[in-house]
């Protein structure tokens, strides 16, 4: 740079070596502090003077750019120059300067020609420029557009512009009388604002200078609209499913139309064209501002199921442009409809015998849905012996499949379930209440099979003994029940003569009183008959035990006592310890329990001197008779029964001790059976035993004489097993005799000395007894081949 001002400087003095100005030229904008020239050279002064010579430099303008250096006469830049500030728009622009000295005074005149340099870019006035362009305009219009400005001069000045690509513009540069450049917008393509409503375009300006320098300008082009363009709805055809029972208000449809154009152009108004029906219009209401579409009456499947209709949109221009579109509202069924149940005959009652598959009921169902909404399914219970059975369509026969019990189940209450396959499904149902009627199927039944009554013995006559109730199931006459007893006789004797039962309630009682002693039990059948038609019955057996009463005291027969209740025995005084005294017999015609005889000493002389077996009666002696011992000796014995309350009798026995040589007593139990039973005491005991049966047996011919003259009865009815029991079952147990026989007494004797117990039963047919032994303190036994042996002697 140096270089070039010094070529520049020396070019300028050796062309003004005539003239007495002298020429510098320098580029703009140099840095401060660069030299321009050295004066002193130039002027050819001594720089050894300039500083007494009081060197000066004065610049015709506001500032001071340059000074001079009085040490080295250099004339430097001491602030930047700017060509454009201090010559704008000057082709050529100078500094003058004038350099003063003094001793001798002398002026030089100095001009200094700042050069341009390509220091300032083309600058618009605005950063925007905005054209508004309506789509109508015609091709090949133009536009004036804001010019650009460069600061700089010449070649360095604005040269062109540049726009931006643009398929609808160019620019033509034009060039002003004062050679300034400004450019047209050219449109080369019809506008369309739809399509592109706003164009952006970047115009720029360029120098001339090296390198160029350019500005830039935004150009933006807003389409103005015009009412070109139809509202357009987004489909032509719109196809809508619609819930039946939609709310009121419920939306449908947000139509939406569009159109491309702007402004009041593009403000739209919905209607309905007139091929619309009024019940659409009545069902649907349309808003013409926001184009939405809402339920505005009831919708019903089952009534209206598609709905057409044709809506218009208009815009709000001069020149006013409309658009349509179809819409099918179709309206889908909602299971909203529940099944029906009818009930198209029933049959009630019904026997309860009914046969298998009979018709019962016919139903139908119904519902007013569609698709899965109307397909119904009919349910009855389970457990039910019923079945449905489908006849045809949507009809049903309910028919018997299992066997019906009306006592089990005297009726059903039969509930019919229709249900559709709806989501979520819907439900009817119909209860029907079919009765059975009673049919005589059931026989009367007795709570037991087998009645075991005990009656007390001394009863009074016409006592109620029990209340035999059966039951029968069925209704009305099927249930009535009569109870009779089935006609028996035994030993003559019919069973109506003893019992008697009530017909209506099956209460049993007794007519006559009885005696233990005499008839023991009775069996026989009772049979309880319903009312049906045929009738039918069942029996039950009865058995009736006499339960014993303690009503006979204990009769003493041994020792025989001949007057009185004494009895006087004669005993040698040599009788040895243990020898047999005297036995004391008791006969009880008590049960065995009650007849179970125990003896005990009332009064004795001397108690060390005698004993007496509880169980056997046995008065043994309990030592030897000593010359001490009196010799009479008194004796009581008491017999007492087992009864409650027990029953006794007394025996007194007087005891002579005797010096003679009597032959001892013997024990009992070593005594043969053909002993003499003539001897003394045997003598008395015959006696007494002859006597007592000899009264037995007048009473046993005054009861069968009574019995024969009642009147007999019908001997159809089949004999009883041991109906009645009137056979005397006499028991030993131990001592105690049950029996008024003499003859049985002395085969007692013969048994009890083997320790056994003897029981006496007579034969069916009363021609023999049976005489059974068995082991002591066993009971009794019912039939004469258990015991452990057996005599049988011809009466």
């Amino acid at each position: 740079m140096e270089r070039s001002v010094l070529l520049v400087i020396l070019f300028s003095v050796f062309c003004e070596t005539s003239s007495s100005v002298t020429h510098y030229s320098i580029p703009e904008e140099m840095k401060e502090g660069s030299v321009v020239a050295n004066l002193a050279t130039d002027l050819g002064l001594d720089v050894k003077t300039l500083t007494k010579r009081k060197m000066r430099l004065d610049i015709i303008t506001n500032k001071k750019y340059l000074d001079v250096n009085k040490e080295t006469g250099e004339l430097y830049i001491v602030e930047k120059i700017d060509r454009e500030h201090i010559c704008y728009k000057r082709s050529s622009c100078y500094l003058k300067l004038e350099i003063t000295l003094e001793n001798p005074l002398r002026i030089f005149n100095i001009e200094l020609e700042v050069l341009d340099m390509n220091d300032n870019a083309p600058q618009f006035r605005r950063d925007a420029i905005h054209l508004d362009i309506s789509e109508a305009t015609p091709k090949g219009e133009r536009f004036s557009l804001s010019n650009a400005v460069d600061q700089d001069v010449g070649t360095n000045s604005l040269k062109t512009y540049h726009l931006s690509e643009s398929e609808y513009f160019n620019i033509e540069v034009q060039t002003g009388r004062d050679g300034s450049k400004f450019a047209d917008l050219i449109l080369k393509k019809t506008l369309d604002r739809e399509r592109q409503a706003l164009h952006n375009l970047i115009l720029t300006a360029v120098d001339g200078g090296t390198p160029a320098r350019s500005g830039t300008v935004s150009i933006v082009v807003h389409v103005l609209d015009t009412n070109d363009n139809a509202p357009a709805f987004d489909k032509a055809a719109y196809n809508i499913q619609v819930m039946e029972n939609s709310p009121i208000g419920s939306v449908i449809i947000q139509l939406n139309a569009t159109d491309l154009d702007e402004g009041s152009n593009s403000d739209i108004s919905y209607s309905y064209s007139l091929y619309t029906s009024e019940k659409t219009q009545e069902t649907f209401n349309l808003n013409p501002t926001t184009g939405e579409i809402t339920v505005k009456g009831m919708l019903n499947y089952e009534d209206f199921r598609i709905y057409d209709m044709e809506v218009i949109a208009t815009d709000k221009g001069v020149n006013s442009l409309s658009g349509q579109c179809t819409i099918k509202i179709l309206v889908e069924d909602m299971n909203d409809n529940h099944p029906e149940i009818s009930i198209k005959s029933f049959q009630s009652p019904v026997s309860e015998n009914i046969e298998l598959d009979t018709v019962i009921a016919v139903v139908s169902v119904s519902d007013k849905d569609s698709g899965d909404n109307g397909q119904v399914d009919l349910l009855i219970p389970e457990n039910m012996p019923f079945k449905l059975r489908e006849s045809s369509d949507n009809y049903y026969e309910l028919v018997v499949s299992e066997p019906l019990d009306r006592e089990k189940v005297p009726e059903y209450e039969i509930t019919f379930t229709v249900t559709d396959r709806g989501s979520p499904p819907l439900c009817d149902n119909e209860t029907m209440t079919l009765e059975l009627l009673d049919v005589n199927d059931n026989v009367p039944q007795f709570s037991q099979s087998f009645y075991t009554i005990r009656v007390m013995e001394n009863n009074a006559p016409g006592s109620l003994l029990s209340s035999l109730t059966a039951f029968d199931p069925d209704l009305h006459e099927n249930q009535y029940l009569v109870y009779f007893i089935i006609e028996k006789e035994i030993a003559n004797t019919s069973m109506s003569m003893l019992f008697s039962i009530n017909p209506e309630n099956g209460n049993l009682y007794a007519l006559k009183t009885f005696d233990y002693e005499i008839e023991k039990e009775f069996l026989f059948h009772i049979e309880a008959r319903d009312s049906g038609s045929p009738p039918l019955s069942s029996n039950v057996t009865v058995h009736i035990i006499i339960v014993d009463q303690n009503d006979n005291a204990p009769v003493i027969v041994s020792p025989w006592r001949a007057h009185g209740s004494v009895v006087e025995e004669k005993i040698p005084r040599s009788t040895d310890k243990g020898s047999l005294v005297a036995k004391v017999i008791a006969l009880d015609t008590d049960s065995v329990h009650n007849s179970r005889i125990t003896y005990q000493f009332l009064q004795v002389t001397d108690a060390s001197l005698f004993s007496l077996d509880q169980y056997n009666g046995e008065i043994r002696t309990m030592r030897m008779f000593s010359y001490k011992d009196s010799r009479h000796h008194r004796l009581v014995v008491v017999a007492k029964d087992n009864g409650q309350p027990a029953l006794s009798a007394t025996v007194t026995i007087k005891l002579l001790t005797v010096e003679t040589d009597v032959k001892a007593y013997s024990d009992m139990t070593e005594m043969p059976l053909e002993y003499d039973i003539f001897s003394d005491i045997n003598l008395y005991l015959v006696i007494g035993l002859a006597s007592v049966s000899f009264l037995l047996l007048i009473t046993i011919l005054v009861t069968i004489v009574l019995k024969c003259q009642k009147p007999k009865h019908s001997k159809t009815a089949p004999p009883s097993r041991n109906s009645v029991i009137s056979e005397r079952n006499s028991t030993i147990a131990d001592s105690t005799l049950v029996s008024n026989d003499a003859y049985w007494y002395s085969l007692f004797l013969a048994e009890t000395r083997k320790g056994k117990l003897v029981v006496r039963q007579p034969v069916p047919k009363g021609s023999r007894y049976i005489v059974s032994s068995i082991p002591r303190g066993t009971g009794l036994s019912e039939t004469s081949d258990s015991a452990a042996s057996t005599l049988q002697v011809r009466t």
